[in-house]
Parts: C-alpha cells; sequence; structure tokens
C-alpha cells in the first residue's frame, strides 16, 4: 500500500524542492498537476507530502495553543509526559506515524466504494490516496489562527479533491462531487476543521 517505485512513470520527483514544487503546482495549476504529478502505484510521495501537510497544521496549532491540551482533560492517561514539549513532540509522532496516512487510506476506501457507482473507468486506489494526499495543499495555512482563513483552505482542498478525482479518474466533476462528498467531509470537514471553523 505504500510502495515507493524506483522509475514511475510520471508521479512526483523526491526531496525537499519538489515537495515545495508540488505544493505550488497543485495550487496553481490543478488539472495538470493531476493529470502528471500521480502515478499508479506509486504512493509514498503523496502521502509524505499528505503528511507533513498535517503536520505542519498541527504544529501550528500546538505553537499558538489552539488545540486542547492533556491538562484540560478531565483524565489524563498515565503513559502522557509532563512536559509541554514532549506533549507535543507526542501529538505529533501520533498524527505523523499513525492518524494522518490512515485518514488518507480510510477516506480512499470510501472514495472507491462511491467511484465503483459514478465512475466504471476509474484509476487504482493507489491514485485516489495521492489524490487526497495532495488535496491536502491549501490546509498547510490551518496553522494560522484565523477561522475564515480555515474554512477557506478547507473549501479550497475540496474543490482539488473533486477536480483531482475527475482528472484521475477519467469522470465528470459532477460525478466526481458525488464520490468526493464523505471523503471531504472526513478530511476537510472535521480533519482540518473546517465544520469547526465555520461553526457547524
Amino acid at each position: 500500500m505504500t510502495q515507493w517505485v524506483a522509475d514511475p512513470e510520471g508521479g512526483r520527483d523526491r526531496g525537499p524542492r519538489a515537495l515545495a514544487r508540488a505544493w505550488a503546482e497543485v495550487l496553481v495549476r490543478p488539472k495538470r498537476f493531476f493529470r502528471n504529478g500521480v502515478a499508479p502505484a506509486d504512493q509514498a510521495p503523496g502521502l509524505v507530502f499528505g503528511v507533513l501537510v498535517a503536520l505542519v497544521a498541527i504544529g501550528g496549532r500546538l505553537a499558538t495553543g489552539d488545540l486542547p491540551t492533556f491538562e484540560s482533560v478531565e483524565i489524563t492517561p498515565t503513559f502522557v509526559p509532563e512536559s509541554a514539549l514532549l506533549q507535543a513532540v507526542l501529538v505529533l509522532l501520533v498524527v505523523g506515524l499513525f492518524l494522518a496516512p490512515a485518514t488518507f487510506h480510510f477516506a480512499a476506501a470510501i472514495e472507491t466504494i462511491g467511484l465503483t457507482l459514478v465512475a466504471p473507468d476509474r484509476g487504482g486506489v493507489s491514485e485516489t490516496v495521492q489524490v487526497i494526499a495532495y488535496a491536502t495543499a491549501p490546509c498547510l495555512l490551518t496553522a494560522v489562527p484565523s477561522p475564515p482563513l480555515r474554512v477557506a483552505c478547507c473549501l479550497y482542498g475540496t474543490a482539488l479533491l473533486v477536480v483531482g478525482t475527475s482528472v484521475r479518474h477519467r469522470t465528470s466533476l459532477p460525478r466526481a462531487a458525488l464520490a468526493a462528498a464523505l471523503p471531504a467531509v472526513l478530511v476537510f470537514g472535521y480533519g482540518y476543521g473546517g465544520f469547526a471553523a465555520a461553526g457547524l
């Protein structure tokens, strides 16, 4: 599920500069990016990209005190360190190693079910995982404690998900929107706090 293909057909280059270029490209030229920047069975670059976006977003919220601390929880688990810095490191490890990759794969599984109904000529699950991961690009800015900005980022991410689904799975935008609706709710509405920022 997380293959790293040495010579993918298309797909992304590796390294920090390639990640920065992918972030800019997906925001500015999404159709071209999703057409050329996603390779079948080569999930690793997309997952790395999506996990880094999640880590920056969560890291920003931790730095600004925008996330609830363990002290605010009535019962603190015994394995949680007392140091605020160590708590932040623990949160980032959980997000980076488990929560973000699991969410991308779960959302991709949900979208794949929807695609079976609306896009018979669809691409593979690996491509869906990558589309979801790259569609989170605007959510890097959810690190900023601004509800209107977070809503805008989540809406833009949802639009990128629909466009990417349409391009990679060769289906119309309305059908792509139908297939991507539940994954968008999961990733952008709840995961990146779009609903909370909008007061829903």
